[in-house]
């Protein structure tokens, strides 16, 4: 490139002015070196997460109401980028690293089975009796950029992005969020250990102040807009959310991001932590149980549930046959393992072959195996 340093020079610029609190471009680590671009470390994961064949999958997979038929009701893809943007209006304010911030949103998700966080839990079932191990959609996540994509040998992601996608759970909330230092080795043990360990699933720590702004926006974006999806099929009104909860953060998805992001900014602002106010931290815990209770625990039939456990178990067992008896026409060879390199049979066991493909599928590829399988094609 002709003018391939002053470009360069264009890219890094966004560390001119960051807060002494955030990840600088230089401070990125990879566990295979490898040459640089023009780009900053941070902006070219970005750039391979978003090209990369799982992210495309991100479109047909459920972020709370499988195969609903409002086409208005939300989808991972469009859960991702609702953090990203988040995240990245908060790290603005607060100067932190945006590059680093949208690649840990973007990438966040893409463990996640079909059907979310039901599938989530059906395919853990198969995983702690076939191979004694927890399966989280984080951890999953992970494994995708590490050992999955690029026919196996992973895209080489910064440490500091896939320790944000591994710490992101949304699921836990706390009033502040500190990082945790640590290096690749460290990261890697983490990463290890949650496999045998369903706690460090849930309570690892970012190693960065970005990694902290994903977790808490994963929260964020998914708190109002799970509610207007659930106003919108009619499962609530609006009205049924308590008084105590509205007056603090707002009645509409609008409001209540925009109350928790300038409360998490006026908080935050040139500090070493992402912190909320005592009453909105409250308030948003009141609003998640609320969820939890009339949303989330209504999101499927326990007739569905039973269907869909039946059906993954039915396609687990079926594809680990397919593979013990190597039946080349089977979906999991047509469209997985005939996509690896030597790398990935090498490191991974049959079992974890099936789960991993399981995983990656969407709910209407799962839907239809399920089906197929119970017709006995």
């Amino acid at each position: 490139m002709k003018y391939f340093f002053e470009v360069k020079k264009n890219f890094f610029r966004i560390d001119d002015n960051l807060s002494c609190y955030a990840t600088k471009s230089d401070e990125a680590v990879r566990l295979v070196m490898e040459e640089d671009d023009i780009r900053t470390p941070f902006f070219r994961d970005v750039d391979r997460i978003i090209y990369a064949m799982s992210y495309t999958r991100y479109l047909n997979k459920t972020q709370v109401y499988s195969f609903s038929k409002n086409d208005h009701v939300s989808k991972r893809i469009v859960h991702v980028q609702f953090v990203s943007k988040i995240a990245r209006t908060i790290g603005r304010a607060l100067n932190l690293n945006t590059d680093l911030i949208e690649a840990i949103a973007l990438g966040h998700d893409i463990g996640h089975t079909p059907l979310g966080h039901v599938g989530e839990s059906l395919l853990n079932e198969i995983s702690r009796r076939e191979l004694g191990e927890y399966f989280a959609h984080n951890i999953q996540s992970v494994r995708n950029y590490m050992d999955i994509e690029n026919k196996g040998h992973g895209l080489n992601l910064s440490i500091q992005v896939l320790d944000g996608i591994m710490c992101h759970n949304g699921e836990i909330l706390s009033n502040e969020y500190v990082p945790q230092e640590k290096d690749e080795k460290e990261f890697l043990k983490e990463y290890e250990e949650a496999y045998h360990n369903l706690k460090k699933t849930l309570e690892c720590r970012p190693m960065t102040l970005e990694g902290c702004v994903v977790r808490i926006s994963d929260i964020i974006s998914y708190i109002g807009r799970d509610i207007e999806d659930a106003i919108r099929l009619g499962y609530i009104k609006e009205e049924d959310i308590p008084d105590d909860i509205t007056k603090v953060l707002g009645s509409t998805n609008r409001e209540i991001i925009n109350t928790i992001v300038t409360d998490i900014i006026d908080n935050s602002y040139q500090k070493p932590y992402i912190k909320m106010s005592d009453e909105v931290y409250q308030a948003l815990l009141r609003l998640k149980n609320f969820n939890y209770q009339f949303i989330y625990a209504k999101s499927i039939s326990l007739e569905d549930k039973e269907r869909y456990k039946a059906g993954m178990n039915k396609i687990y067992f079926q594809y680990l046959s397919d593979l013990e008896e190597q039946k080349r026409d089977s979906l999991i060879y047509v469209y997985f393992l005939n996509r690896k390199d030597e790398i990935y049979f090498e490191n991974t066991s049959k079992k974890r072959m099936v789960i991993d493909f399981i995983a990656g599928m969407t709910d209407d590829f799962f839907l239809r195996e399920v089906e197929k399988i119970e017709q006995g094609e």
